[in-house]
């Protein structure tokens, strides 16, 4: 071979040397495209298939990286979450509740907002705040970091059995409080020992209602109650509002349908739990959530229901409802915090979560998608509705639940009377938030 043919491929040789090298370099400075990573995906109630058509379009764009969900009971999932966190061992993205914020942000990688501008498929704090619903910027931002971003927004709307108000007359459920007090006192149905054959609405109680302490912090919020104070040190929902005091008037409007000595007593607790005794007739109404669609129809195919949004305080100045969702978010022990925030930045995309939604049939937490949800006949009020949900400051979400529970058992009971059980609650709730802040 001549020598100038074997300089020619040296030279050759020498510049694909070059270009690797320069490839590489780029590539691990971020300029190409994701590093290889396979990135662990922990959930709870959602199944593979939603999330399946996403991951497969995700791991297309970028070759190099594979998302493994895994889904979990929900009765062990926050404490598997602790452990292997611990033991670091943990996901690399995880689903966080809408309340988990203040009690896990320390094990939260947040959206590294300071070299956005070098990847442009990843928000901004104003993008966040333009594409989603407002609860949800409340819900998962710090200080103008982003910790998770949703891909829906549940709310609580008012379940109605048709062919119960049809019988008695009532041409559209009810829109207010005071439409849905005259509902409840045309339907309801005592026996002749003054027994409760046919309930107006499942609402009164705490432990045979699915979402009681949901429904009490929404009223409590509809009435003005501001639930802690600004410093997040307290619980304050005992104290009064322009001279009324508004959480001892949630609490009296709620556990009035469970006194026998009030005009809408309608449910005790020896009635059947909510959604059954909603499904076997034995209640006209009864308040849930979006997913609870699937379980009506899974226990009685041809029941004759429908839903609509939440009842409202009449003459309010603002719509209130109530929020409870799933949001992604990355682990602070990822190796792989880029490539897991880029794939959360994907899956809630308009794009990337139009699959998810489908599957799920969940409203979403993106405008741009809840103006396309609105007129679905199932998911159109909690759609709707999504743009007015409303959460609060909760340190412990699963221990205020039971507070507010034994709270309307404690004037159900006759252990306390309201303004008792308001301000004993109130204490529970704020020596949690004060344990919280020494733990820090």
């Amino acid at each position: 071979m001549s020598q100038t043919k074997l300089l020619i491929i040296g030279g050759i040789a020498g510049l694909a040397i070059i270009g690797l090298l320069t490839f590489l370099v780029l590539g691990s400075l971020g300029g190409g495209k994701i590093q290889e990573a396979t990135l662990q995906f922990w959930g709870v109630f959602d199944e593979d298939i939603f999330y399946r058509d996403t991951i497969a379009q995700f791991s297309k764009d970028n070759p190099g990286v594979r998302v493994i969900y895994r889904k979990f009971n929900f009765e062990d999932y926050e404490s598997q979450l602790i452990d292997s966190f611990a033991a670091g061992t943990g996901p690399d993205v995880w689903l966080m509740h809408n309340t988990w914020l203040p009690k896990h942000a320390d094990k939260i990688q947040p959206l590294p907002l300071d070299s956005v501008k070098d990847r442009g498929d990843l928000l901004t704090f104003k993008d966040f705040q333009n594409q989603f619903v407002d609860v949800s910027v409340e819900d998962l931002t710090i200080n103008g970091q982003i910790y998770a971003m949703p891909l829906y927004v549940d709310t609580l709307a008012l379940y109605y059995n048709k062919d119960i108000l049809n019988t008695v007359g009532v041409v559209s459920p009810p829109k207010t409080w005071e439409e849905f007090n005259d509902v409840v006192r045309k339907i309801v149905v005592f026996d002749s020992r003054g027994n409760i054959s046919r309930a107006g609405g499942a609402i009164g109680t705490a432990r045979n209602i699915n979402r009681s302490s949901d429904v009490l912090m929404l009223l409590m919020l509809q009435s003005g109650v501001k639930m802690t104070d600004d410093s997040f040190s307290s619980a304050t929902f005992s104290r009064s509002v322009e001279n009324i005091n508004v959480g001892e008037t949630a609490l009296q409007y709620y556990t009035d349908f469970a006194n026998p000595a009030k005009q809408v007593y309608t449910w005790n607790d020896s009635q059947h739990y909510s959604i059954d005794a909603f499904v076997n007739g034995e209640t006209a109404m009864m308040f849930n959530y979006s997913h609870h669609i699937k379980t009506i129809r899974d226990k009685s195919a041809r029941f004759n229901f429908g839903v609509t949004p939440m009842p409202q305080i009449s003459g309010a100045p603002v719509v209130i409802n109530f929020a409870n969702y799933w949001a992604p978010t990355v682990s602070k022990q990822s190796p792989n915090f880029d490539a897991a925030w880029k794939f959360i930045s994907y899956l809630t995309s308009a794009q990337g979560s139009v699959s998810y939604i489908n599957y799920s049939n969940r409203p979403s937490a993106r405008r741009d998608v809840i103006e396309q949800q609105k007129n679905d006949p199932d998911i159109g009020p909690f759609a709707s509705q999504a743009l007015s949900a409303r959460s609060w400051y909760q340190v412990d979400s699963s221990a205020i639940e039971t507070i507010f529970a034994d709270m309307i058992d404690d004037v159900n009971f006759g252990r306390a009377s309201i303004r008792q059980a308001v301000q004993t609650a109130e204490n529970k709730v704020s020596i949690l938030m004060n344990r919280a802040r020494n733990s820090f």
